[in-house]
């Protein structure tokens, strides 16, 4: 039976015995899952035949989450674009974006859904149980009676609609002449979404991967929508394709944390799973209309017998450094975790550094610049992908040549023991801080479904991990791991090759696109023609229509007082006793130790900040006086839960005031505490830079630029609005060239000059390492228990670090930041889309940034931009942000167009100027703003909050203060913004990274900078 500490569990453990039934739900079995210190109960409602997972703990931070299983027959998106378009109003709440009205309004900690290629997941999770029960009614309506029945203008917004581009003068909806020289074009979120996100190369190789792998099952379709495919799904097969998956019985529902389990259960019976919904009246009146009911059934889900794909060419218009080779291996059943979590752990010790073997054998044969590998285990089917990137013209065979002998060697001789514990080592520390990146409830209800989706019995099998790894240590002994290798590669009868070749962008799919919709025009009648126009018209009628008072009424809201009392905080407290100066963090940490070294920047010029980015990535990759590289790398990874050197640049008090720094952060388990304290000391003082390997060097650079070249594609809005910033602040200057586009640029010139630079880079990185890391500016911090300080400092001394660099206190100002300057810029990438964003320090301007400018960049982002550049404009993202009072940026992401954009970010302070909410809506923006202040923070996340107080000099109370602000702000003084805020539009510059065709249809007049090419 379940342990108990808390009431609710108490009361779990009372309610949900197995054999009984509670609110319509027969409970089928509980048990105790020790990994997540919970108690599990697994129920069906016996009435729908939904499945009901609740995880009984003391989590405050409480989540639920239904799910379907909706494996798609095609690369329509259907199931993407049902994502979307349920979440656009309901039965019960009849507005129009129900999902963001939560966002505006609820104490949410996590609020999304999610398409994966078998299966869709609602998640919403709060720390306000009232709170779960507001956003569970809301979803729960969402998917069981959406409005998408009877408002097909939201299979349009979301999914895919026709645009005709009148030329220019043709007015109202234009003569038949001027219709015949409009542009046909396609718009829709999803459409747009797709477009950026089939960008990316990588997402390109492993979609042809899994068709390769999978050519007969749902994995063989791109689940997210083939821009391609879309147009070919109608809105006929969009509503039937709901209603036979969203239903009951074939969902999945968690709930975690501490909560009323009885009222959840009742809840969930009352209200949704004894009642009707719009799919199940749908498929009645199929069924009533006589057509078959085996139709009517969910799409299967398969499994796929081996197959074995020699080799498969896909093109792609891209950049030729953008060349990828894809080896994949199915590793067997998602049910079978043992062998899923061995090979996880296999792979990770053959290619997850760069003195991994099987890594290192490949980066020698010179076949291509980097080489990663993931396990892909929430499939009915895991596979292994290893990806090949920056790969040399037709290596595929060869890659999988030199793959196979490594393998083959390795099973001959044996993979390296040390190195298999090490990554055990590393997993278990990992699951022990459970740091998910988002709410627990989320990621474990969603975990729970890669196993629970295929076999009703398997709904905690992901989740109870604990045996597993405890037999995988046993089987270092033996022979397994060698077996395994061998099975899953040598005698693997499932497995594809497959080679991405880039191709001229002239041949790219918005070349292609232009000329279809080009023929399809010249095929259409004047009518039709007049129809799209028509339509469109209707489309932007619906979206700048206005909720009525009466459907604003039924949603559910907080008020601000239901708001509790801050989160208290422990003092931040410097401790002057220890060696270093310490700031030390009396946090709860789960038996987990972190300690970090600020290392002042100050003494390096502004022309050698780069050489700091190399030096972060070089170190832990050489060899030191004490250990080979080899050595050293199985060392962190067995001993310490990570090591990392990056920098960090402290905006300060003073607008012109910056101070970067290389920071060193470590964890460990509190009885690997000596680990801690030597590792990264041994790493940053005695790592032989001066004999730093040739090849070693260039294979890092080399993935260093791959990874930022990838960062530009997938991520353009964080490249562009860190680039925009620096147009007008000096601290986004040191940024810039620390980790920009600057940066990227000086990397590109030294790999092209690698050979005669590399005596000089040694040079370079072992002078700034002794420059760098000394006592002198140097700021400690230690977040663990009274005990692991204590015995942190008695192992780490004085970290072994000399006074200073010998240069005295001129040498803590060598750092001349240059004046920043607008550049207008505009960089290519290949893709469809672009990002953009516009960037400034308010300080510059005379603003000051208070609590209720949060209040009005909640109201800007999730009222008027999202209807203006998401809904109309078709962006799959947008924005305003005011961090803290040193940022305040507006920024779109995916966006199919420049200029409409740029044009409604400029009239962002019109709207708010005018910003008129009723008393409920705008406690609304209140309670959402405090409760993503007060939302629980990891331990490792807090520490780094709090360090950057310290360090940017800023006020220690700013964040109590700022909550105040927001607590009292007014609608009044949010329209007082307004002037601000347009004054913010009009002077900070703007930055692009895009599409050619995009960039070049804008009128603004930007630099335009080919990045990669």
């Amino acid at each position: 039976m379940p342990t108990t500490s808390t009431d609710s569990r108490a009361a779990a453990a009372a309610l949900l015995a197995p054999g009984t039934t509670c609110h319509g739900f027969a409970v089928e079995r509980c048990e105790t899952v020790p990994e997540l210190d919970s108690d599990a109960y697994v129920l069906r409602h016996t009435a729908s035949g939904a499945r009901l997972l609740y995880l009984a703990c003391d989590d405050e931070n409480k989540a639920f989450a239904i799910g379907f299983k909706t494996p798609p027959a095609d690369s329509t998106g259907v199931f993407h674009i049902l994502e979307h378009s349920v979440l656009c109003g309901s039965a019960k709440f009849p507005v129009k974006e129900p999902f963001v009205d939560l966002i505006k309004s609820s104490m949410q900690t996590f609020l999304n859904a999610m398409t994966y290629p078998d299966k869709t997941i609602y998640p919403v999770a709060t720390t306000n149980e009232q709170d779960l029960y507001n956003l569970m009614d809301v979803y729960l309506d969402a998917v069981f009676n959406p409005a998408i029945y009877t408002k097909p203008t939201i299979f349009e917004q979301e999914g895919w609609h026709y645009e005709l581009d009148l030329p220019e003068g043709a007015e109202g909806e234009g003569d038949a002449a001027s219709l015949r020289e409009g542009t046909l074009c396609y718009n829709g979120v999803v459409f747009n979404e797709m477009k950026g996100a089939l960008s990316d190369p990588m997402s390109v190789l492993d979609d042809a991967v899994n068709a390769a792998l999978y050519p007969d099952t749902a994995y063989a379709h791109e689940s997210g929508g083939d821009p391609r495919a879309i147009p070919a799904l109608t809105y006929e097969q969009f509503l039937d394709t709901h209603a036979r998956h969203y239903n009951p019985s074939n969902s999945y529902i968690t709930l975690y944390g501490d909560l009323d389990v009885d009222r959840a259960l009742a809840f969930l019976d009352e209200r949704y799973l004894s009642q009707s919904s719009a799919a199940s009246r749908r498929m009645d009146a199929a069924v009533a209309a006589g057509e078959d009911p085996s139709t009517l059934a969910p799409n299967p889900l398969g499994v796929q017998a081996p197959v074995t794909c020699e080799y498969k060419c896909v093109e792609m218009a891209t950049t030729p450094e953008n060349a990828l080779v894809g080896l994949g291996f199915v590793l067997g059943s998602a049910l079978d975790r043992k062998r899923t979590i061995a090979a996880d752990i296999l792979f990770e010790a053959l290619l997850g550094s760069n003195e991994a073997p099987v890594k290192k054998a490949i980066l020698a044969a010179g076949v291509g610049g980097n080489v990663v590998s993931y396990t892909a285990a929430e499939s009915l089917q895991p596979y292994e992908l290893i990806m090949l990137q920056n790969a040399q013209p037709g290596v595929a065979r060869e890659l999988c040549r030199v793959f196979q002998d490594a393998c083959r060697d390795l099973c001959k001789h044996g993979v390296p023991r040390e190195r298999l514990e090490a990554i055990i080592s590393s997993n278990e520390y990992d699951l022990r801080q459970r740091d998910y990146g988002i709410a627990d409830g989320v990621a474990i209800a969603c975990d729970a479904l890669s196993t629970w989706l295929y076999d009703d019995n398997a709904a905690t099998l992901a989740l109870k991990y604990g045996p597993v790894y405890e037999e995988l240590r046993g089987e270092l002994d033996g022979n397994y791991f060698e077996d395994l290798l061998r099975e899953l590669v040598l005698e693997n009868d499932h497995m594809a090759l497959v080679e991405l070749v880039p191709v001229d962008a002239g041949s790219g799919s918005e070349s292609a696109e232009g000329a279809g919709l080009a023929a399809k025009r010249d095929a259409m009648t004047d009518t039709e023609l007049a129809d799209v126009v028509e339509r469109t018209a209707a489309l932007r009628a619906a979206q700048e229509a206005e909720d009525t008072p009466e459907a604003k009424a039924t949603l559910p809201r907080l008020r601000v007082s239901d708001i509790g009392e801050a989160r208290p905080e422990p003092p931040l407290v410097v401790d002057t006793t220890a060696p270093i100066p310490c700031l030390r963090h009396d946090i709860p940490t789960n038996r987990l130790a972190y300690a970090m070294q600020y290392f002042d920047l100050g003494c390096v010029a502004f022309e050698d900040l780069p050489y700091v980015t190399l030096l972060c990535r070089l170190l832990k990759q050489l060899p030191t006086s004490e250990h080979s590289a080899k050595e050293l790398d199985n060392l962190i990874a067995g001993k310490l839960g990570f090591l990392s050197f990056t920098t960090e640049v402290m905006t300060q008090p003073d607008v012109d005031g910056v101070r970067p720094y290389l920071l060193v952060s470590a964890g460990a388990l509190s009885e690997k505490i000596d680990a801690l304290a030597n590792l990264p000391r041994e790493v940053w003082s005695s790592t032989l830079l001066l004999d730093a390997d040739a090849d070693r060097v260039r294979d890092v650079l080399t993935q260093i630029r791959i990874g930022l070249e990838q960062g530009f594609i997938n991520n353009g809005h964080s490249a562009a609005l860190g680039r925009a910033m620096s147009y007008s602040s000096p601290s986004a200057v040191v940024r810039e060239q620390l980790s920009g586009v600057d940066f990227y640029l000086f990397l590109r010139d030294l790999l092209e000059h690698f050979d005669e630079r590399l005596d000089s880079l040694r040079a370079k990185l072992a002078e700034l390492a002794g420059r760098i890391f000394v006592a002198d500016g140097c700021l400690a911090s230690f977040t663990g228990s009274d005990e692991d300080f204590n015995a942190y400092w008695a192992a780490a001394g004085d970290l072994g670090l000399s006074a200073d660099a010998g240069d005295g206190a001129a040498g803590r100002d060598a750092l001349v930041v240059p004046v920043p300057r607008d550049r207008h810029e505009a960089f290519v990438i290949p893709s469809d889309i672009c990002f953009a964003a516009s960037a400034c320090d308010p300080r510059r301007l005379g603003i000051d940034v208070t609590g209720a400018w949060a209040v009005a960049a909640n109201a800007l982002s999730y009222d008027y931009l999202w209807n203006e550049i998401r809904v109309k404009g078709g962006a799959y993202g947008c924005g305003f942000r005011a961090a803290g009072e040193r940022q305040a940026a507006f920024y779109t992401y995916r966006d199919p167009a420049i200029d409409p954009s740029i044009e409604r970010v400029a009239r962002a302070g019109e709207w708010l100027g005018n910003f008129e909410p009723d008393e409920s809506a705008f406690e609304g923006f209140i309670v959402s703003c405090v409760s993503g202040m007060d939302a629980p923070v990891k331990p490792y996340a807090l520490t780094k909050r709090r360090n950057t107080t310290y360090l940017a000099g800023l006020d220690p109370d700013a964040r109590e203060k700022r909550r105040a602000q927001m607590l009292a702000a007014t609608p009044g003084e949010l329209r007082s913004l307004g002037t601000d805020v347009t004054r913010i539009a009009a002077e900070s510059p703007t930055c692009v990274f895009g599409g050619r065709d995009v960039i070049a249809k804008s009128n603004a007049d930007f630099n335009v900078v080919d990045l990669l090419a």
